[in-house]
């Protein structure tokens, strides 16, 4: 159940849960009841943005076991106990708990929607400020992680943001070396699953005959050498994230068996018959095109529509060359201090190579490079600096212009004046030239 501010009802006498639904549905409160406690857990998933109204005597868990589990997952979502006459001690023991209010049977429409309006507000300005807490939190971490002011990574930190709270399955597309292990750590670190475990396999790095003991897990005997029980790689991300880089890479067998346990949330270890729930968020990285490969019967095609509800697109470094500036130097700071070194000033030849690279490695070369020449080294090899030589000389200026403006503007806080002065421009050529590369000021 994950209806916007929604009242779950839970009444076990149906004439007092159809009186409690109607009174609600006339003042146009959405409402759903339930019978038991039971079922109410069942409809309170991670998203549920309502309240909850339960009757304390309930047959199996009663309300006051209930009241406990619901505020173990959510602290802050409001419960309103419904007490019989010898009950008033009890909600008030229970209000102690964490209980929002009570009501004594028997209770009027009025007195219901009352109480339910007022937890309704309370329950919305909390996910209200929770939100924005959350937004301003995970904006500066990652903009600290997810380095580059280019659209495209503006645009990738937003999406990030958007969905990392989420229980999607996410398919992270992008050439070697472009970050795509880093978005899905951010991913996982930026949502509610970040206190279980991140669990990465590499599907192109396991012999096929490894690779379902590895992912599945197995029993003592299932197979010769299997001396013990071993947890797979799903299980051990059970509350978690399980992160499946290469995943093109998967067989084609064991492609089937992943599905199976996306689709039914259990799985099977080698050698047992014993279904396992499994509870995992699965994020999956690809250098290849997917699409085109269950087209061609290469990948399945029910599999990647399971894997790829979400779609991050991880563009090349050549596409957004305004970033390689920053990026370079933060990775040669980060350098600097991890070898114990001074930070070296940046020459104008290791400035035009870094331009005008083609960067075949994306960011993993480029962090690369930025360790040789925080130790002192020729940055780029005479075979690598040469190897960028495609791009155009007018492309590595404007790259290196476009970039230049956007520091001068954040530092001026978008003020054109101060920007001209500082970069010893006319403000009207300063002005063409914001409007030239797309820039907001």
């Amino acid at each position: 159940m994950n209806h916007e501010l929604s009242v779950l009802i839970v009444e076990d006498d149906p004439h007092v849960l159809l009186g409690c639904q109607q009174a609600l549905t006339l003042e146009d409160i959405p409402c759903i009841g339930v019978g038991s406690a039971e079922e109410a857990l069942a409809q309170v998933g991670d998203n549920f943005a309502g309240i909850v109204i339960s009757d304390i005597r309930l047959p199996g868990i009663d309300g006051l076991e209930l009241l406990t589990r619901l505020k173990q997952r959510d602290r802050s979502l409001p419960v309103v106990l419904i007490t019989g006459h010898g009950d008033i001690s009890m909600a008030v023991g229970a209000m102690q708990k964490g209980a929002y209010d009570f009501m004594e049977k028997p209770f009027s429409p009025e007195r219901l929607v009352d109480v339910a309006r007022r937890a309704l507000e309370q329950r919305s300005l909390a996910r209200e400020v929770s939100s924005l807490r959350r937004q301003l939190a995970e904006r500066d971490s990652l903009e600290g992680r997810i380095i580059g002011r280019s659209p495209a990574m503006q645009n990738l930190r937003e999406l990030i943001a958007n969905v990392a709270d989420t229980s999607a399955n996410v398919l992270i597309e992008g050439e070697t070396g472009t970050g795509k292990e880093l978005v899905a750590r951010c991913l996982h670190d930026f949502s509610r699953r970040h206190s279980k475990q991140f669990v990465a396999l590499n599907c192109g790095g396991l012999p096929e005959n490894l690779f379902e003991s590895e992912i599945f897990g197995h029993e003592a005997n299932a197979f010769t050498g299997a001396g013990k029980r071993r947890i797979g790689k799903i299980e051990h991300a059970d509350g978690g994230t399980l992160f499946l880089d290469e995943v093109e890479s998967m067989p084609l067998p064991l492609q089937i068996k992943l599905l199976r346990v996306l689709q039914e949330r259990t799985l099977e270890r080698l050698g047992s018959n014993q279904s396992v729930a499994v509870d995992c968020r699965v994020i999956a990285a690809t250098k290849s095109d997917l699409d085109e490969s269950s087209k061609a019967g290469e990948f399945r095609s029910d599999l990647y529509y399971r894997l790829n509800v979400v779609t991050l697109e991880l563009p090349p470094l050549r596409e957004r060359r305004e970033d390689i500036l920053q990026l370079f130097e933060h990775f040669t700071q980060q350098s600097a201090l991890r070898f114990d070194r001074a930070l070296p000033e940046l020459d104008n030849q290791t400035l035009s190579n870094l331009m005008s690279h083609d960067w075949p490695g994306n960011v993993r070369e480029l962090r690369n490079v930025a360790e040789r020449f925080a130790l002192g080294l020729p940055a780029f090899k005479k075979s690598g600096a040469s190897a960028g030589q495609g791009l155009a000389f007018a492309e590595a200026v404007e790259a290196f212009e476009r970039n230049l403006l956007v520091d001068a503007l954040q530092r001026s806080g978008g003020n054109l004046t101060q920007a001209s002065q500082e970069l010893g421009m006319a403000k009207t050529t300063l002005f063409d030239k914001v409007k030239k590369y797309g820039l907001s000021h």
